[in-house]
């Protein structure tokens, strides 16, 4: 790429990828490096930051895929530019697009969301060549991908692995077989960049990928798709091909409620084929709130999926969106009923008790008739629009389930003894008797699970939005 001399050099970060080694590192620094690019991987998850890379490089590539992840890239622009002041910043991701202005006023020169290869090879070819770069917001063209470098990247010890049994651990890859979604749930923070739309990773790179995390020791893999059967030939084509050539490896997928149930005749063969659990976005158990979100399903539909997963074998990973607007004590402990009921206790994170409805930028929320009374203005640090609930109870009930979260891997407490221990505070603040169903510390591992299910969608509690200096 250059006329003479070394290579130019380009810098990728990621500040956080829910305990995975980063895709959004791996995939275009393939791509960087085919066209010519010196490329450095820097995970910050695990690794400080490589200063000497940073002041050298003409290109320093910040990957935020996510809202934690954005937060953090936030707080590093200012160091980055004052150890290169000449370098071209760029923020690539997911949150790119919905947060550009907040980042290029702390020192961004561009952003890129949705495909960003292609865009950041076409960048890095202007910068050597020293022409004005123009940079898509957003790119949603097709790409013939290149297989993941990871050569460079820690190890996959230093990531989340599954816990597979009481007194066995797996270590974790992550692939992507799709990005983007066909669907427009009004919160997820995909639809504002895709817009509806999802684009394919070719079969060849995806298992070209997944086998080259084997050799690095992976015995499981993460599909991170936003869904696993937007594309249903070519997840089945997938998880075929993986059980053929790695027959004890296994994987975990994402599947919409509706899709589980629109294609119910595939599950077996997930099952088949090594699937420990797939993770359902449900969100609520409320058909109000699951309408005025959009999601395509109902409770019942929720139910029926838990019934067929049941039959299968097949473990339901559920997640939620449990304090919104509308949600109301007694809403809240009916959620929880519903977990204990179906008996989904041990497949729930107690994170995922604990989810603040985010409101991004662009956020298809903000559609809603009512949105004007329901939603405040964005802050740019908190990276959403701030609301605070109509009754104070809910937003109290939310800090004092969040810090029984907090505490509860530090004292030791199993799932099941921290649900209960939510589920007290949840009957007493909705009026309801407390439940006088004993309480057994957990011991044995009931379900499989990664050991870090954070969610990438949570919004700042009232005390974090305060701690930002927001008042709402």
């Amino acid at each position: 790429m250059t006329k003479s001399g070394p290579a130019a050099a380009a810098l990728l970060l990621s500040t956080y990828d829910l305990g995975h080694q980063p895709f959004g590192l791996a995939s275009p620094a393939a791509w960087l490096e085919r066209a010519g690019l010196d490329v450095t991987c820097n995970d910050l998850a695990v690794e400080a930051l490589d200063e000497a890379a940073a002041k050298t490089a003409t290109l320093i590539a910040l990957y935020i895929p996510m809202h934690t992840a954005t937060r953090m890239a936030a707080e590093l622009l200012a160091r980055l530019r004052a150890l290169n002041p000449s370098a071209h910043i760029n923020c690539y991701g997911l949150y790119g697009p919905m947060n550009r202005q907040y980042l290029k006023s702390l020192g961004a020169d561009s952003v890129v969301g949705g495909e960003f290869e292609g865009p950041l090879v076409d960048l890095a070819k202007a910068l050597v060549a020293e022409r004005a770069p123009s940079v898509p917001v957003v790119s949603l063209a097709k790409q013939d991908f290149q297989i993941p470098r990871r050569t460079d990247l820690p190890g996959l010890s230093h990531y989340g692995k599954l816990n597979a049994s009481p007194t066995t651990q797996v270590v974790a890859g992550y692939t992507e077989a799709t990005r983007g979604c066909k669907h427009t749930c009004l919160h997820c923070p995909v639809v504002p960049v895709y817009k509806g739309k999802f684009r394919v990773v070719q079969r060849d790179v995806v298992m070209a990928d997944i086998r080259n995390q084997v050799a690095l020791g992976a015995g499981h893999i993460t599909f991170g798709d936003p869904d696993f059967f937007n594309g249903p030939g070519h997840a089945m084509a997938l998880v075929r091909a993986l059980a053929q050539e790695f027959p004890g490896l296994t994987y975990d997928v994402t599947i919409k409620v509706e899709h589980l149930l629109g294609h119910a005749d595939l599950l077996p063969t997930l099952v088949a084929t090594g699937c420990v659990f797939v993770t359902t976005a449900v969100e609520a158990v409320d058909d109000d709130i699951l309408a005025i979100l959009d999601k395509g399903h109902t409770v019942e539909d929720f139910h029926r999926a838990v019934a067929m997963a049941n039959d299968l074998g097949l473990v339901l990973a559920p997640t939620f969106v449990p304090f919104t607007p509308w949600t109301t004590p007694t809403g809240y402990a009916k959620l929880l009923g519903v977990i204990a009921d179906l008996d989904l206790i041990d497949h729930v994170a107690p994170v995922q008790l604990t989810i603040r409805l985010l409101v991004t930028q662009g956020s298809g929320l903000l559609s809603l008739p009512d949105a004007g009374d329901l939603f405040g203005p964005y802050h740019q640090k908190a990276l959403s629009h701030v609301w605070r609930h109509p009754d104070p109870a809910v937003d109290a009930l939310q800090l004092a389930v969040a810090a029984v979260t907090e505490t509860a891997e530090s004292d030791g407490l199993s799932r099941r003894e921290t649900f209960h221990h939510i589920r007290a505070l949840a009957q007493k603040a909705a009026g309801f008797p407390a439940i006088s169903s004993p309480v057994h510390a957990a011991t044995a591992l009931a379900v499989p699970y990664l050991s870090e299910p954070w969610f990438c969608c949570a919004e700042p509690t009232v005390q974090q939005f305060a701690n930002l200096g927001v008042a709402i």
